[in-house]
């Protein structure tokens, strides 16, 4: 058994009524969303912003309501935990957030960042231990001795994000769940964000759950992806054969609209064919089938299932 096993998971949200939601009274965030990551394994989760990526890493850090479905973490059911036992497993997972300056106190050091995380899991050690292994975790992710003092506004973006890794480090998770950790981040830092987390993969041995929007970024870091659409799995494999032979007519569009060197019309027309549907117009049939270019009639009346179209190649598509 893996580090993480995620069964059909469910994140509904209640809504108000409204001309465009008459009927539909709920949001289906996640719907029926079932993967696996082995100890050790990297795997990507895409998909434009709205599809339900960032609930998926807040379901299973128990930050939001499970609606439905089961979450292993090791073996242990977190949808069923609380408490004590909650807290002893969460050294087991841990979180890197998108927003480096939002997810840290502004008002405490970067040394008691860090160490808030092991006096919160109880790691046994003195103040002198503490404080030495605060600064290994620092220098582990590229900083030094000299911002142990310094508070979160005295640091750059690049460096805040550090911080948060160190901080994630700190207990020694399995997990690390990344929900776009370099997003916020101009294109030189990102680079030295994802290569530091490539080395303390190979370094550590974790296993990562690495959200992003960024085809090219999953790429250079993941060796397997899982494409989302509104709230559904549409295909997944191992990263090269899905990036370069994809199945599904949306993660063929995705494909399509990372950016080249091209004309600035292609470039729009490509980004244009991966425009979303609001969730929950749908009502049955494909998600997908208002922008797709192969839709028929059997797409309108029967919603596809995640099958096998290749050896560990999956995609929810009648046509794949």
């Amino acid at each position: 058994m893996g580090i993480l096993e995620v069964k059909d998971l469910k994140v509904y949200y209640r809504r108000r009524e409204s001309v465009t939601t008459a009927g539909r009274k709920e949001l289906r965030a996640v719907d029926g969303v079932s993967f696996s990551i082995e100890n050790g394994e990297s795997v990507g989760l895409v998909g434009e912003s709205g599809c339900g990526k960032t609930t998926i890493a807040r379901a299973i850090e128990r930050l939001i309501p499970v609606t439905d479905g089961k979450i292993l973490i090791d073996g242990q059911d977190v949808t069923a935990l609380g408490g004590e036992t909650l807290r002893r497993l969460r050294k087991n997972f841990q979180m890197v957030f998108q927003d480096p300056f939002g997810s840290l106190d502004p008002r405490m050091t970067v040394e008691e960042i860090v160490t808030e995380a092991l006096n919160a899991h109880d790691c046994g050690l003195n103040d002198g231990s503490r404080q030495s292994r605060t600064l290994t975790l620092l220098q582990a992710v590229g900083l030094s001795e000299s911002h142990l003092s310094r508070r979160p506004s005295e640091l750059s973006g690049g460096q805040r994000q550090r911080v948060g890794i160190a901080r994630s480090l700190a207990v020694e998770p399995k997990l690390l769940i990344c929900d776009e950790p370099v997003a916020s981040l101009d294109v030189t830092v990102q680079a030295q964000v994802i290569n530091l987390l490539i080395d303390i993969q190979r370094e550590r041995g974790l296993a990562y759950l690495f959200i992003s929007h960024d085809l090219a970024v999953v790429e250079r870091i993941c060796r397997r992806i899982l494409v989302m659409y509104l709230g559904k799995i549409v295909e997944s494999g191992d990263t090269n054969v899905v990036v370069r032979s994809p199945a599904h007519p949306y993660t063929k569009a995705l494909v399509n609209a990372v950016p080249k060197m091209a004309p600035r019309r292609m470039r729009q027309v490509a980004a244009a064919s991966v425009e979303t549907i609001p969730a929950g117009t749908m009502s049955s049939g494909c998600p997908y089938q208002g922008k797709c270019p192969i839709a028929q009639s059997r797409c309108q009346m029967e919603a596809p299932a995640l099958r096998e179209i290749a050896p560990n190649h999956f995609a929810s598509c009648h046509f794949a």
